[in-house]
């Protein structure tokens, strides 16, 4: 099928979706209508309140087929004059492919690489085309692995895919952002309806009554059933149309391997997933450790800092190049599973280009720090923008210890509370001191009564209660003594690339400790160690 046939078929089905609410409406239309000719009185009444419920669903879901107006395009733009290997390397590149060069280039945080097209008359008639660059893949990937990526993308404009395909994606979007809206809208009436009777509960409470249990059953169901409806017409959509997607990406892959060469473009396929899985640990174990407590890296390294982490973790990486995903990523994806294309491109003939040597492809910037800050500019929002900005070692090392303290905060409330003393976040040799003393004074189980516990604990009793305590107690120890070396400088958190974050404890301490901890936590408690250990300078 031609891609005017196809853009045809798609259009048709975009139509469709645009007609269904019509289509449902005059179902609910023909309902009124047969019940006036044949319902008694009050039936036809009923059934006009019904049919009259069902339609507002209906209405606002029409609603939502407006097509929006086009978000403004994100990431940073860069002019030739800004970049000029960057413009040159994809003009050359957009030469070979056969294709016009982007007239704009703008630079993301996001892991990819992707273009886009003002196209108009829904997709038939072309426009100002965009290629948007993430810089955490330009991150991962070497110049040859980028051409590839680029050669792909490039290739869907040698045939006008990326102009006709705007009609099904548009009919995608319209599918995601009308469920999303029942969805929603569901979402809100059931929350709305269980604030309602909680409210009804607390009042029934305060007057000393027995609260009617939360029951949230049928709420919003017209709103879900229509969500159902898009949903299922969306699917049939998707499979009438996935196919010719998913061959259109193929051809992209072979298109690539004839221009970056074989290797090149399976490895760049590989090195994505990769990169992406990367990515996403970086973010959440890295760059936001410390994000909760108003800490931030420096400048350019909340998405530029996942460059140490591939540095450091190469047979990581290794396995997730390996363990391609086997399935589309969502029912809505139109690429075929990305072991499935690696696989054809490695079953290709050799074309002799082989694995060429490469730069990194940071390296087509002309200042990747300052581009990698510039983004980071406009992604991030502005309470972000106000954090404190940290070098590496010393973010680790204060969002460790932050969250270690807060971790403590249990053990520190159930021991003021026993001992009567202030014991707040920060109150460091006091707390400490005053847990110590409280087991020597064979108060633990009042300590630990107060902390959370499992059901298995909360029933336990005699020696099985103690055995549940003790590695809370010891745990609860251990966080304490940690505080107090991290406070006064004796021990500190560091930073490492390819693994957690470690403590660096004084000498000798790493031995001690256990055996310390284990004292004071034992059936007959010796706090004397640990209390040694903890005042030795």
């Amino acid at each position: 099928m031609g891609a005017s046939l196809r853009a045809l078929r798609a259009l048709v089905l975009l139509a469709g979706f645009h007609l269904l609410g019509f289509v449902m409406l005059a179902l609910l239309g023909a309902i009124d209508w047969a019940a006036t000719l044949w319902a008694p009185g009050l039936w036809a009444l009923k059934l006009y309140l019904v049919t009259g419920v069902l339609a507002v669903p209906v209405i606002r879901g029409m609603l939502m087929l407006r097509t929006p107006e086009d978000e403004a395009a994100g990431g940073v733009r860069v002019t030739e004059a800004d970049e000029p290997r960057l413009w040159q390397a994809v003009r050359e590149l957009a030469g070979e492919v056969g294709t016009r060069g982007p007239d704009e280039i703008r630079l993301t945080a996001e892991v990819n690489a992707a273009v886009s097209e003002d196209s108009r008359l829904l997709g038939l008639r072309g426009g100002r085309r965009r290629l948007y660059l993430g810089l955490p893949l330009m991150a991962g990937l070497s110049e040859a692995q980028l051409r590839a990526v680029l050669a792909h993308e490039f290739g869907h404009y040698t045939h006008a895919d990326t102009r006709l395909s705007a009609i099904p994606a548009r009919g995608r979007v319209q599918v995601e952002r009308t469920v999303a809206h029942f969805e929603r809208k569901a979402g809100g009436k059931v929350a709305k309806e269980r604030a309602r009777q909680e409210k009804k509960a607390a009042k029934r409470l305060a007057k000393g009554r027995t609260a009617r249990e939360i029951d949230t059953t049928g709420v919003g169901f017209t709103f879900r059933t229509m969500a159902k409806i898009y949903t299922a017409y969306g699917r049939f959509s998707l499979r009438a149309t996935q196919a010719d997607s998913r061959r259109q990406e193929l051809a992209a892959d072979l298109a690539a391997a004839r221009i970056a060469g074989r290797d090149a473009t399976a490895s760049a396929l590989r090195e994505i997933a990769a990169v992406e899985q990367a990515n996403g640990f970086y973010l959440d174990s890295y760059a936001m450790l410390g994000a909760e407590f108003g800490l931030l890296p420096p400048h350019g390294e909340v998405f530029g800092g996942v460059r140490h982490l591939l540095a450091a973790r190469s047979e990581e990486l290794d396995e997730l190049r390996q363990d391609l995903p086997t399935r589309p990523a969502s029912p809505y994806d139109s690429h075929p599973p990305l072991a499935e294309r690696v696989a054809r491109l490695e079953a290709l003939p050799d074309d002799g280009l082989g694995a060429r040597p490469s730069l990194p492809s940071l390296s087509l910037l002309a200042a990747p720090e300052a581009s990698l800050a510039a983004v980071e500019a406009v992604s991030l929002t502005e309470d972000a923008q106000r954090m404190l900005r940290l070098e590496w070692p010393d973010l680790v090392h204060e969002s460790m210890t932050a969250r270690f303290a807060r971790e403590a905060e249990p053990i520190r409330r159930a021991t003021a509370e026993v001992a009567g003393t202030e014991g707040g976040t920060g109150a460091g040799t006091a707390s400490l001191d005053a847990l110590l003393d409280a087991i020597d004074a064979g108060k633990v189980r009042q300590i630990t009564d107060r902390l959370p516990k499992s059901e298995q604990a909360e029933a336990a009793t005699g020696r099985a209660a103690r055995e549940f305590a003790r590695p809370v107690l010891r745990r609860g120890l251990s966080l304490l003594v940690t505080g107090v070396l991290t406070d006064d400088g004796r021990a500190r958190w560091r930073l490492s690339w390819s693994g957690p974050a470690s403590l660096r404890m004084p000498p000798g301490y790493e031995d001690e400790l256990p055996a310390a901890l284990d004292a004071a936590v034992a059936d007959r408690p010796d706090t004397a160690p640990l209390r040694m250990l903890v005042r030795t300078p």
